[in-house]
């Protein structure tokens, strides 16, 4: 069967809804076909199973979520402290802006825990994100090392988890001032 390629990503979004907004229980064919106003059975077309559909969502949230290189700071800054702390913050607000692709990954994560499968991919995947990072920041010409980007990537991480999750325990602090914070405690000044 020849199968639609904006269908498949509208579908894979559709998941991504289900996922977020009822959790990895919920993410079912059914459920994803009635997010993508679809007939019943269309998602079964388009996936193996519901390890190759969670799979494909974990894939395209980190398509989603990544920064574009061409982000406008880079253009007017020189790989400074400065640049890296505004990428970071551009970071912040992409992830921010994007709330049900985030929590869909987060819901993705927990049930890596009971399929190992899952979890084996969620790994390269993530692995291979971290390593990306890490060669960009080195190509980049930016302060700081391989620690710096391994340090910032979690600092990050637990800010956005925060912030999308229970936003009440950090709202006596400036998430722009704790990025920078972040960025000059792991570059140094």
């Amino acid at each position: 069967m020849v199968q639609n390629t904006e269908r498949r990503i509208a579908l894979v979004d559709a998941a991504i809804e289900v996922l977020a907004r009822d959790g990895a229980r919920g993410l079912t064919f059914r459920a994803v076909d009635a997010e993508a106003g679809v007939p019943k059975g269309t998602a079964s077309n388009y996936f193996a199973n519901r390890d190759d559909l969670l799979n494909q969502v974990g894939a395209h949230i980190h398509r989603k979520l990544a920064l574009d290189p061409a982000e406008p700071a880079a253009a007017q800054l020189p790989p400074s402290r400065e640049l890296l702390t505004e990428l970071m913050r551009a970071l912040y607000r992409l992830i921010s802006e994007d709330r049900t692709g985030w929590l869909a990954l987060l819901e993705l994560r927990l049930e890596a825990t009971r399929r190992p499968e899952l979890q084996a991919e969620l790994t390269k995947t993530l692995r291979e994100n971290l390593n990306l990072n890490i060669e960009g920041h080195r190509e980049s010409g930016m302060p700081g090392d391989e620690m710096t980007t391994v340090l910032l990537y979690y600092a990050m991480s637990g800010l956005i988890l925060e912030y999308l999750t229970v936003p009440g325990v950090l709202s006596a602090y400036d998430e722009d001032a704790l990025i920078e914070t972040f960025v000059i405690r792991s570059v140094g000044t």
